[in-house]
């Protein structure tokens, strides 16, 4: 089975501008290599801030409607995301509970079994 390993975004994941730290990416790249040396790993990316993205609303019959960032309800935002292998959701949760940092102010990860 395959997860979508959702980072949900941050106040600084969304500051402009943002990157980790090189400690941060190390930790982070070493995991993923773990992750990978396991045969779980498929693949992982982070994204930029909701400043560099739009919205495209669709309601009814109208013509949809595009929506440019930022946005402000950072906890409705992605920061990145990982597609993992696993054999049931408890694994991978017990897992991502191994996950070094998500950066300064902590973080918020979604686990869903993508739909094969």
């Amino acid at each position: 089975m395959r997860f979508l390993v959702i980072v949900k975004a941050s106040s600084a994941s969304e500051a402009p501008g943002f990157q980790p730290g090189a400690e941060e990416l190390a930790e982070m790249t070493k995991f993923n290599e773990r992750l990978a040396a396991e045969g779980r790993f498929e693949r992982a990316e982070g994204l930029t801030s909701s400043a560099d993205g739009s919205r495209v609303l669709f309601e009814g019959d109208a013509e949809p409607k595009v929506i440019d960032g930022p946005f402000a309800e950072t906890k409705e935002l992605i920061a990145g995301f990982w597609v993992l292998r696993g054999e049931s959701l408890e694994e991978i949760v017990e897992l991502m509970k191994q996950v070094p940092s998500l950066g300064p102010d902590g973080g918020v990860l979604e686990i869903r079994r993508i739909s094969e």
